[in-house]
């Protein structure tokens, strides 16, 4: 048996973490057993499915989804839906996918009370976690006037899905839940080509279905200790199976402030527009499909703990992994059901 180990990074907005795959080379694979990697959606992806049709009509079928979702919510395209919207554009009409991740970010805004919110990227560039220039001293007054730009309940999807803004510049960003949106529709697709068995991941969010093609069992994941130093270390392994597993951290994308030394986390509290200053060093959410994980995972890493753990434990279909940076050593908080 030939074991080769996969390193996979997730980059978000603000939020990012590192899982890493198990991947085994074994003769008693099946031979319809499949494997695909790539890039896409400025990240990496990693799927491993069993099917009967051939590794190249599937690979079509995912290039398709990819390009539909890249033009309705990528940012980084001008033409695409999401960015016209952003230039204050009211009368696009926005597709199925749009109103998907805008009806799930409605929900999990209000569950969690505004600490999810994916208008927050005005005050994520202005703290220089963004790709604008960041401003070094943010007075109470610059705040103020960000937080007017900040505000789901500013936004309106009309009865004739087109989007409404208090404000033109009201930025719209979906980089914290749409690679969970991609990854249930290619998990869907798989399903719609006759599979019953795969794991899809990108930029470390997963859905894994059925068995392993080589085990007969569950998906086996493992998730990265965020402190790494000369050798990897695992916070835990576990078993996936028809799930979704998100994660977020902070401890990768910070800014030191000159004068004081102290350390800014790259998570922002889109309520009163702070820079959080947290022991949390990621979250990892369990949830029946991907989409609802990955803005789940964003949500907690904003949100004090205990509220956290509160809300999850209300919400029985969600399981939370915390890994809190202690004095001494990194502690694991677990949901009751995780």
């Amino acid at each position: 048996m030939i074991a080769m180990q996969s390193i996979l990074m997730g980059y978000r907005f603000w939020n990012s973490l590192i899982f890493c795959l198990v991947i085994f080379s074994c003769n008693n694979i099946p031979k319809n057993a499949k494997h695909l990697q790539g890039f896409a959606i400025g990240t990496t992806y990693n799927i491993q499915y069993i099917a009967n049709h051939s590794a190249d009509v599937v690979q079509k079928g995912i290039d398709s989804i990819l390009y539909v979702i890249n033009k309705s919510l990528s940012t980084y395209l001008p033409q695409s839906d999401i960015s016209k919207i952003n230039r204050g554009d009211t009368t696009l009409v926005v597709d199925h996918h749009f109103r998907a991740v805008f009806k799930k970010a409605t929900e999990v805004w209000k569950a969690t009370g505004g600490y999810f919110d994916p208008t927050v990227g005005a005050l994520v560039n202005a703290y220089g976690f963004g790709p604008a220039k960041a401003i070094k001293e943010l007075s109470s007054q610059q705040k103020d006037s960000l937080l007017l730009l900040t505000g789901w309940q500013k936004l309106q999807l009309r009865d004739n899905n087109t989007i409404k803004k208090e404000s033109s510049d009201i930025f719209i960003d979906f980089n914290a839940l749409a690679k969970g949106y991609v990854v249930d529709l290619i998990g869907d697709y798989l399903y719609q080509m006759g599979s019953r068995n795969y794991m899809v991941e990108i930029g470390g969010e997963i859905v894994a279905k059925g068995n392993s093609p080589k085990t007969g069992q569950a998906w086996k994941i493992a998730i990265d200790d965020p402190r790494q130093g000369g050798r990897q270390n695992f916070l835990q392994t576990l078993t996936l199976q028809n799930k979704a597993l998100a994660s977020s951290g902070n401890y990768r994308k910070y800014r030191i402030d000159t004068i004081t030394g102290e350390r800014f986390v790259h998570s922002i509290n889109p309520i009163n527009g702070s820079a959080l200053k947290t022991n949390i060093l990621s979250t990892s959410v369990k949830a029946p499909d991907c989409l609802t994980a990955d803005a789940w995972a964003t949500a907690l890493m904003v949100m004090p703990i205990e509220k956290g753990k509160a809300l999850i434990e209300n919400h029985p279909q969600l399981e939370a992994l915390w890994s809190v940076a202690g004095e001494e050593d990194l502690q694991l908080i677990k949901s009751a059901n995780w």
